[in-house]
């Protein structure tokens, strides 16, 4: 997130990170060493996320976004929005339709490349076997989120390379599907140069069976303040940012279903999801 008025902040550390609060259906942790090697856990969600992304890429969705800045009432004085159709093209190529962009009335920040890039990539976390080896994988414990007995893992890149992004925090892993429920961090790095701050909120993400197979993203939710300080005369600034990104409509790509957008405005949905992915059916 880019602040319109040029400025620097404190530079976040890789190793820690300000989570999102737990909603409730999160249970007792159980700090217990797993019935297995952590190593084997570890090896075998990777290669169940592996299974997973193939099959996302497989499938269309709707996905609707949003970002806003909150007063010190805590009342929204900007909005971007946006609503997607991630479908395919007429040669099978993954693309992107915007269905609905209203234009933004944010006006202390400004939307940047990678805050575009969390919503499309960050947000629904997928953690690969070609993946993990980026990343430091430590077991935490056994937790329950809602139904759904869990592992939990934190997650923290190895080393950060130019012009890429990576999470940094907590994932659920269910412990019998060996797939990732919850995850809850940041997408890193901040950019804390003078002039060029580009800052993001924390944020969790919940899954849900919408196939009675793969746990698929549903809904994001990131929010916190971020610190702009003063630069080239400018008096800093503390932004308060709320992001919610809500995943909808998954088809298998090939199906005799249809999105259809052609024009249509897309309605805007209200409904709150619930505070932990649903009890596996």
């Amino acid at each position: 997130m880019l602040a319109w008025v040029p400025a620097t902040a404190s530079a976040q550390d890789k190793d820690s990170f300000t989570p999102m609060p737990l909603d409730s259906g999160f249970g007792r942790m159980d700090v217990n060493p797993p019935p297995v090697p952590a190593e084997q856990i570890i090896k075998e969600f990777a290669a169940k996320e592996s299974e997973f992304q193939d099959a996302l890429n497989h499938y269309t969705y709707r996905r609707y976004a949003r970002v806003q800045t909150l007063d010190d009432d805590n009342k929204v004085d900007g909005e971007w929005y946006e609503v997607d159709d991630v479908t395919f093209d007429s040669t099978g190529r993954r693309t992107e339709k915007v269905v609905f962009a209203p234009g933004s009335t944010l006006q202390r920040v400004m939307m940047s490349p990678s805050d575009l890039q969390d919503i499309s990539h960050g947000y629904p976390f997928v953690l690969t076997t070609e993946e993990i080896a980026q990343y430091d994988v430590k077991f935490i414990g056994r937790q329950k989120v809602d139904e759904v007995d869990c592992y939990v893992f934190e997650v923290e890149p190895k080393l950060i390379e130019k012009n890429k992004r990576y999470f940094l925090g907590r994932i659920w892993v269910d412990a019998t599907d060996l797939q990732i429920v919850v995850t809850n961090g940041r997408m890193v790095p901040d950019d804390t140069r003078k002039g060029k701050e580009d800052l993001h909120p924390p944020f969790m993400t919940w899954r849900a069976q919408v196939d009675g197979h793969y746990w698929f993203p549903v809904y994001t939710k990131g929010e916190g303040i971020l610190h702009f300080s003063s630069g080239n005369g400018f008096i800093g600034q503390d932004v308060h940012i709320r992001d919610t990104v809500k995943y909808t409509d998954y088809k298998r790509f090939g199906s005799t279903s249809k999105i259809i957008f052609g024009g249509q405005t897309a309605p805007d949905p209200n409904q709150q999801p619930q505070s932990a992915p649903p009890k596996k059916k």
